[in-house]
């Protein structure tokens, strides 16, 4: 929810719009009476202007009330956006494998954004009508209790008949949508990630099926949600239409004696704008439960549970870099006498894994060394990578600068620890922004100055210079230069540690030893490098050596 000093301009403003409608509609039933007795124009002058206002002020206070409370709420679900994706940081890989890619991503993106509704479409409309319909009420009862006691009773029974038909037509369908959403989207993203598999053999057209079964799906559920909504006012516009035909029968009466014609047409016509005002409680009651079912699926993505032998500390994660005493690079962490990194017994398993990926593990990398972990498939080398930079919780001690890591915030640790990934992830957009998600403030003489560091300077000028386009996940660019793209990306964040892990993984021999000599060369002396392969390093690079045994086996002393 946004802070109470940012909605209540929205909420204040949206009172005012919804007094205007109904004060709009009696007073001009009023005018429209009155003047059928056709006195001085004076006696109708205020009315007049009063409708005049009314009506303008409707429009404008309602515009006004949308600024205001839309203002306030995309900027809070900007904040909700980034705490969401930190919340997952610590979670992939592993804490999330079981869940499909169209679940994640419609959990991350349309139930995130469906929580937007809970300031717009819940709170809001429930706090606005509520004072509207109460102050209309007080205002009738001023001219005719009895009329005010039968408006209340008629938006009551309306309010409950309404949300039990809501709850009772679509509860099911709220807890539908999601899962729907999901399989509709989880189909679209195979038909676009797996389509020359699909069309290779001859698939496409199940792949489409399926993508019409889920859209049918979604429609279905959508028409019952719509169909609940319908039901809802019909019912309001019923008991709106039955409460002013006894207000009318029970004021009918006293016409002429106790209350003037004008005032009685007034009363009478006000159960219809009131019912309008009031229209939005029911539906702010379905949207509130749509946004808890929401809710719920954010909440169970981002609070799912690892493993319970590695407890996690709270502080991990916060994103606050202030806390640790850290500048933008976490230069101020630890004691700089200390190694930059240091394990002792380490261990670690992926989440749900009925074993661990390594155990045993003790090293030490200190500024200007080069550390060469090698081993078979399987033996924990990337794992070991995703350790490093707390993609995965650890086992044992691993110290950063002399501070265990896990009492470090992950973005303070990961602002000293980059990683290259085998298969660094590219966006489809130009050469230059590719650079500057590491460094923004970056200068187009900087970033060529980098890929000139990393060995691609020549081959970006063949290529149009900075503007040069790398494709969707770098479809325009071989596996060695998107690795050293990637590396061009971890100088520019100037990380004291970089992890390469398995950079020349599809490359041939002689392209490979070429390509970690000139990484590993990109790198300043003051800085420290772990590399991981399977292959033998060139001649001439000076390193540490670590083979991880092969799985099952114990690290040797």
């Amino acid at each position: 929810m946004p802070s109470r000093k940012r909605s209540l301009p929205g909420l204040s403003v949206g009172v005012l719009a919804d007094a205007s409608a109904v004060g709009l509609l009696a007073l001009s039933m009023w005018l429209i009476t009155r003047a059928g007795d056709q006195p001085p124009i004076l006696h109708l002058t205020f009315a007049i202007v009063g409708v005049r206002a009314l009506a303008i002020g409707r429009a404008a206070f309602r515009y006004t009330e949308r600024m205001f409370s839309h203002d306030a709420a995309l900027a809070q679900l900007a904040k909700l956006r980034t705490t969401t994706f930190e919340a997952l940081v610590p979670r992939v890989p592993g804490a999330i494998e079981t869940r499909r890619r169209g679940e994640v991503l419609a959990a991350f993106v349309d139930d995130v954004d469906q929580l937007q509704d809970e300031p717009l479409r819940v709170r809001q409309p429930i706090v606005v009508s509520a004072v509207v319909v109460g102050l209309s009420l007080l205002l009738i009862g001023v001219a005719s209790i009895p009329a005010a006691l039968i408006l209340a009773a008629c938006v009551l029974v309306a309010g409950l008949l309404a949300v039990w038909l809501a709850n009772r037509i679509a509860g099911r369908s709220d807890r539908e949508l999601s899962l729907a959403r999901a399989a509709l989207v989880d189909a679209l993203l195979e038909r676009l990630a797996a389509s020359e598999v699909l069309a290779a053999f001859g698939a496409v057209g199940l792949q489409r099926q399926r993508i019409s079964d889920c859209e049918a799906r979604l429609a279905r559920v959508q028409l019952e949600r719509s169909r609940a909504a319908g039901l809802t006012g019909a019912i309001l516009a019923l008991v709106s239409g039955a409460g002013s035909l006894l207000v009318l029968w029970v004021l009918l009466p006293g016409l002429g004696t106790a209350m003037t014609t004008a005032m009685f047409g007034a009363i009478v016509v006000v159960p219809a704008a009131v019912f309008e005002v009031f229209a939005q409680y029911p539906a702010a009651i379905a949207a509130r439960r749509t946004v808890e079912a929401s809710a719920d699926r954010v909440a169970s993505l981002t609070n799912e549970d690892l493993p319970p032998e590695i407890p996690v500390d709270p502080a991990v994660n916060d994103g606050d870099a202030a806390s640790a005493g850290a500048d933008a690079r976490g230069s101020d962490v630890g004691d700089a006498a200390a190694p930059l990194i240091e394990v002792t017994d380490l261990s670690a398993r992926h989440p749900g894994a009925s074993r661990t990926a390594f155990s045993g593990i003790s090293f030490a990398l200190h500024s200007g060394e080069t550390l060469v972990v090698t081993g078979e498939s399987g033996a924990g080398k990337s794992t070991l990578a995703l350790v490093l930079v707390r993609f995965l919780e650890y086992a044992g001690s691993y110290r950063v600068r002399g501070v265990e890591a896990r009492t470090l915030p992950g973005r303070v640790l990961r602002q000293i620890v980059g990683l290259c990934e085998q298969n660094p992830h590219l966006f489809d957009t130009d050469l230059r922004q590719n650079l500057k998600f590491a460094r923004d403030s970056a200068t187009d003489d900087e970033l060529m100055a980098v890929l000139e560091q990393v060995g691609l300077s020549e081959w970006a000028r063949t290529r149009g210079g900075l503007d040069a386009q790398v494709g969707e996940r770098g479809a325009l660019v071989s596996g060695g230069q998107a690795q050293r793209i990637a590396l061009a990306r971890a100088l520019l964040a100037d990380f004291p540690v970089v992890v390469l892990d398995e950079p020349t993984a599809g490359v041939d021999r002689e392209l490979a030893d070429r390509l970690l000599t000139d990484l590993i060369g990109a790198v300043p002396s003051d800085r420290a490098v772990v590399l991981i392969t399977h292959t033998e390093i060139p001649a001439g690079i000076e390193s540490k050596t670590l083979e991880l045994p092969a799985p099952g086996e114990v690290v040797p002393g």
